[in-house]
């Protein structure tokens, strides 16, 4: 542990350098996620085709693979990353291939009946999906999405392998100095694993969050606000008021006199 405090400013440094990977990553695929999400969702195959090219490309092939292009390759056909924009690239861009699809399926796992109602009061196709639909995927999506952010997360300790001194880069070079592989790597998995914790809190409270703004809770619960084709229709229509049916009630029939006759007969 004293070896971990005496190269406690390398520690810092790199973690830090794992955080801004982490983030800038993060924002890469999810721009790449519903770009690439609503083109394959699309029923254009001029979109739909390519985006189904680079999700089957980037989920098919190796994330080192995919860094060493970037970073090695490339420079032959005179493109010279850094190691950082390098980093990023490829990390946004395998984990944004593996979101993509996620997006895909939560706007296909949307009721169709919102579709329909859609249509029928006229919406156009472009605010049937960023009104409609979108928001009641995004409640599906979000903790597929929060399990693709962990991954990239804990995917950022290979970025050393361009030159990037990360967390785990920086873990290997004091174990080297030190010899305490047992201290280090406890530290590290320590590390990884509070942070990989967090990331999840914080996934799973922007998931209340939004099942409260649109209503859409897991099984088990009512959904209260739920923003439907039926909730963005005209408005001013005041829905009509159905008397309830009376039953009828049942009146006795009347009964006629019986005429009795008189004691001792009729004189």
């Amino acid at each position: 542990m004293d070896a971990l405090l005496n190269f406690r400013p390398l520690l810092q440094s790199g973690f830090v350098t794992t955080l801004i990977v982490t983030v800038l990553g993060a924002l890469v695929a999810l721009i790449i996620a519903f770009l690439v999400g609503v083109a394959r969702y699309s029923k254009n195959r001029i979109l739909s085709i390519p985006a189904g090219i680079f999700i089957e490309v980037f989920r098919g092939t190796s994330l080192i693979v995919q860094m060493f292009w970037l970073f090695y390759v490339l420079p032959f056909f005179g493109i010279d990353l850094p190691p950082m924009v390098t980093a990023v690239i490829a990390l946004g861009f395998n984990e944004g291939a593996y979101a993509a699809e996620i997006v895909r399926s939560a706007l296909a796992a949307v009721p169709k009946g919102q579709n329909e109602a859609s249509i029928a009061l006229s919406l156009s196709p472009r605010r049937t999906l960023w009104r409609i639909k979108m928001p009641q995927a995004i409640a599906i999506m979000l903790p597929s999405l929060g399990n693709v952010l962990v991954d990239l997360f804990k995917n950022t300790s290979l970025v050393s392998l361009v030159t990037v001194v990360e967390l785990t880069f920086a873990a290997q070079q004091i174990r080297t100095s030190t010899g305490q592989t047992l201290a280090v790597y406890g530290f590290l998995l320590v590390v990884y694993f509070v942070v990989s914790l967090l990331l999840g809190r914080l996934v799973a409270l922007a998931e209340r969050v939004v099942s409260r703004r649109f209503g859409t809770g897991g099984p088990g619960r009512r959904s209260t606000g739920r923003r439907t084709a039926a909730a963005a229709g005209p408005a001013g229509v005041s829905p009509v008021s159905v008397p309830a049916q009376v039953s009828p009630m049942s009146v006795p029939a009347q009964v006629s006199p019986v005429s009795v006759p008189a004691r001792g007969g009729v004189s």
